[in-house]
């Protein structure tokens, strides 16, 4: 924490919005880098100021981009399915408010930013009367906690700008003495004094209100943070990777550089002058001076000329480039090693790999994402919590507090393991709907369409044998079957 700038609870809303938004710039700088990272844009590293010198700007654009595969193949394995109740079941208010509000796709967005740049924000509001979710980037937002906890959030800021004009918007927790409450400030970009806000407002809205948000006023920010440790701040999935990636990009500039100048064997000529010729006055025919002659137009017209007796040629042997190779390929296994990708999503080299084997060689990927699945769950949790809060359910809110995400298996497998293994289920007695959850990629709608079709399929087979067993019976004269109840009527009669 930034303690030149930390909130007092006698602080007033523009003296909290000026110390959140100093410690949101002061976070600016590894927010830019890690983004950068994940772009390719990094300026070459390690090279020397003569390489610099000789080859300029050349390499300026280039980077071997490992910096977007990382955080790419452990996003992959983080797919939200569902939301669970404390009873656990499926909650279909949350899994509407989910897809209504674009959340279904813009979380893959979030955890994605997250992953590179250690943290993003998701915001839950009621603006018409209808909750929303939205999902923010790490420099546009900041949540400040109660001191002495980890996870209860005192305060929260939101700021965006239109150009010429930076807005803020600051969320408040009650406290003992005072009610949960939300200002509304504007300045100038970059410069002067939050004031109240002016523009943007409806005519109807309030510059400063109490915060609606449940009976407590919650602020309703919710940091999405990739935890890495329990004391500490949130880290980049990159940072490991971007020393190795800075070695990567300057090794292959290195190679490009030797295959553009020693690839080919380079020829030598031994015992002569470099080749002149003279500079005539036009007018008068005289000489006036000497210069070199271009070497380039020998080697270009494949011609040779030697002036001087005793003249040789020798040859330097070409550049073997493969030891370059060697070391970048034991760089990107390093990447693999500290980041637990599997090596396959980095070199390329997957051929006649058994099931087990590849299974065996994602399980760290596997066992990482399950531990993200854990952290990112909890913070996705509050966000539909909050989101019950928006929507005037109190109840649901609760239950959701103590229930569950439900992400997709992060242990990609073929349909036929899927099958293999549901039936394996099945057969000690694992419930219909309960493996049909198990399936990748179905949705909770789906389960509860198979299990209306079951339940009219099986009402359909009980009414064609009730139909087939009604032929069986005492009949009377006619054939038809008799009624024993009305047989029974008659005979008292």
């Amino acid at each position: 924490m930034d303690t030149a700038n930390r909130l007092a609870d006698s602080d007033g809303p523009e003296t909290m919005i000026r110390k959140l938004r100093a410690r949101l710039d002061k976070r600016d700088k590894k927010v830019k880098e890690w983004n950068d990272l994940y772009e390719g844009d990094r300026p070459l590293k390690y090279a020397s100021p003569e390489f610099s010198e000789q080859t300029g700007g050349l390499f300026d654009d280039f980077s071997d981009n490992w910096c977007a595969t990382v955080p790419d193949t452990l996003r992959e394995r983080l797919a939200v399915v569902d939301f669970e109740g404390e009873d656990g079941a499926s909650d279909a208010e949350a899994a509407k408010a989910w897809r209504r509000t674009r959340a279904d796709v813009e979380v893959g967005l979030a955890i994605l930013d997250a992953l590179v740049t250690s943290r993003s924000h998701a915001m839950v509001w009621n603006p018409n009367g209808e909750s929303d979710i939205t999902f923010i980037p790490a420099g546009q937002a900041i949540v400040d906690y109660v001191p002495g906890t980890r996870g209860v959030r005192r305060a929260a800021l939101n700021v965006w700008s239109d150009g010429s004009l930076e807005f803020a918007t600051l969320f408040v927790r009650a406290t003992a003495t005072d009610p949960a409450w939300v200002y509304r400030r504007q300045r100038t970009v970059g410069a002067g004094e939050w004031v109240t806000r002016t523009v943007g407002l409806r005519t109807s809205e309030q510059v400063d209100f109490r915060n609606p948000m449940g009976p407590a006023g919650d602020v309703p920010i919710v940091e999405i943070a990739n935890r890495a440790r329990l004391h500490g701040k949130p880290q980049s999935e990159i940072a490991k990777v971007a020393p190795l990636q800075d070695g990567v990009n300057t090794l292959w500039a290195h190679l490009f550089t030797a295959a553009d100048f020693a690839a080919l064997p380079q020829r030598v000529i031994l015992g002569m002058d470099r080749p002149t010729k003279d500079i005539v006055d036009p007018e008068t025919g005289d000489i006036l001076d000497t210069e070199d002659v271009d070497l380039g137009q020998y080697s270009k017209n494949r011609l040779l000329w030697l002036s001087k007796i005793g003249a040789s040629i020798g040859q330097f042997s070409a550049a073997d480039l493969n030891a370059y190779l060697q070391v970048i390929s034991q760089v990107v296994r390093h990447i693999a090693a500290q980041t637990r990708t599997p090596p396959q999503y980095l070199l390329g080299e997957m051929a006649n790999i058994a099931a087990d084997a590849l299974e065996a060689a994602e399980s760290g990927l596997v066992a990482k994402a399950m531990d993200k699945q854990l952290h990112f769950g909890a913070d996705l949790r509050e966000i539909m919590r909050l989101e019950a809060l928006a929507s005037g359910d109190p109840a649901r809110a609760a239950s959701l507090s103590m229930g569950r995400v439900v992400w997709r298996d992060a242990q990609f497998r073929s349909v036929a393991q899927y099958a293999d293994a549901l039936t394996k289920y099945k057969a000690i007695g694992v419930p219909d709907e309960a493996l049909w959850r198990m399936i990748p990629g179905v949705q909770p709608e789906q389960v509860e369409e198979w299990i209306r079709l079951r339940d009219e399929q099986a009402a359909a087979a009980a009414a064609a044998a009730a139909q087939a067993f009604s032929s069986f019976g005492p009949k009377d004269d006619t054939g038809e079957v008799v009624d024993e109840g009305q047989e029974a009527e008659g005979e008292a009669a």
